[in-house]
């Protein structure tokens, strides 16, 4: 299952709005083939696999990181290539939410098929949490936040100068993070000051180019700031108030910038996750994700941390985040811990979206 969901992750930036899937056939304790999701609308993980193992599919053990779908989307069914190629176990690590696609471990089961589900379940919802939580919360986007701060969690140096808090590794990894995506967003300060392209310059290409999203409650953006510039290149949106200046959205939407006006952030989740964006990476300010995070719309936490100390000066990443008694403060989840370059990165889940076995 380790191999498998090492597999699934090939598929990052472009199998969305399909779930990363890895798959490994047995025959006993050898591995014969392996297989995964690589590609929107080709073969899934399942069948890559059963058709790399040939004529050896017969009596193994089918090793899967999501419960094989039962419907017919833009493939067959998983589960008729499984029980015609014979195969005798099927172990997957979590259950489909998704109501097409669901059932195909009950399918297993009445074809004679030994299914076990659970093996690593969550290291595997981790994975595919943002596909996870938009079948189990249906009214906004899987919310991630990304912030790169120094060791006493600054954002930048008390001049407001943060190119560069984190190192190049650090730097390539937000770009592999941003292909994964649907949206990448920031706030409006943060796009005037530091005039970001936000678009994926990474190793992986995505299937289709993430939507730039600022949260500009005045919609101030210029054609001077190069997300306006490139709006009819790379779908750009900004999220306003009801009370922006009308003259500044016909600006933003005359060069080709879509404008949505909520009357919270709530109800502008909401309008995202109905316009398609299924996961959304936010980049900061400082101000935008602690907003998020007071008002409980983050799912998940990427926080690079520098070995720098900026000192009581610095920016503060998290400024006017409520505070809790400890017995009551709200743990989250660490999904992952790693060295980037001489950074390091923590992964942290708000909760985890692990459908029912």
């Amino acid at each position: 299952m380790r191999r498998a969901l090492e597999l699934a992750w090939r598929g990052w930036g472009r199998v969305s709005p399909n779930p990363l899937v890895g798959a490994v056939v047995l025959r006993g304790d050898d591995v014969v083939a392996e297989g995964w999701h690589a590609e929107f609308g080709g073969p899934h993980a399942e069948l890559k696999a059963l058709h790399a193992a040939d004529d050896k599919t017969r009596g193994s053990t089918l090793v899967v990181t999501l419960e094989p779908c039962a419907h017919h989307g833009k493939t067959p069914p998983c589960v008729d290539a499984i029980r015609a190629a014979g195969v005798r176990r099927v172990v997957a690590a979590v259950r489909d939410p998704d109501l097409d696609a669901r059932g195909g471990i009950e399918i297993l089961k009445r074809a004679g098929i030994e299914t076990e589900v659970g093996l690593m379940a969550e290291e595997a919802a981790a994975q595919n949490a943002p596909f996870l939580a938009t079948r189990l919360q249906t009214d906004r986007p899987f919310v991630a936040l990304k912030l790169a701060t120094s060791i006493d969690g600054r954002i930048a140096d008390a001049g407001g100068s943060s190119q560069w808090i984190s190192g190049p590794e650090a730097r390539e990894h937000v770009h592999w993070l941003r292909a994964g995506f649907d949206a990448i967003a920031v706030g409006g300060t943060t796009a005037l000051t530091d005039n970001p392209q936000l678009t994926a310059r990474g190793g992986v290409t995505p299937r289709k180019p993430p939507v730039r999203i600022v949260f500009d409650r005045r919609a101030m953006l210029n054609l001077g700031v190069s997300l306006v510039q490139t709006a009819r290149e790379v779908p750009t949106w900004v999220v306003a108030s009801p009370e922006a200046p009308a003259a500044n959205v016909s600006v933003l939407e005359g060069n080709g910038v879509r404008v949505f006006r909520p009357e919270a952030l709530a109800q502008a989740f909401a309008q995202l996750r109905l316009a398609g964006i299924q996961s959304l990476l936010c980049e900061g300010g400082g101000a935008l994700g602690t907003k998020l995070l007071a008002e409980g719309l983050v799912d998940r936490l990427y926080w690079v941390q520098a070995p720098v100390w900026l000192g009581e000066g610095g920016v503060p990443a998290f400024p006017g985040v409520p505070a809790f008694p400890l017995a009551e403060a709200p743990r989250w989840i660490v999904v992952e811990r790693r060295p980037l370059g001489s950074d390091t990165l923590l992964v942290l889940d708000r909760r985890l979206c692990l459908p029912e076995s």
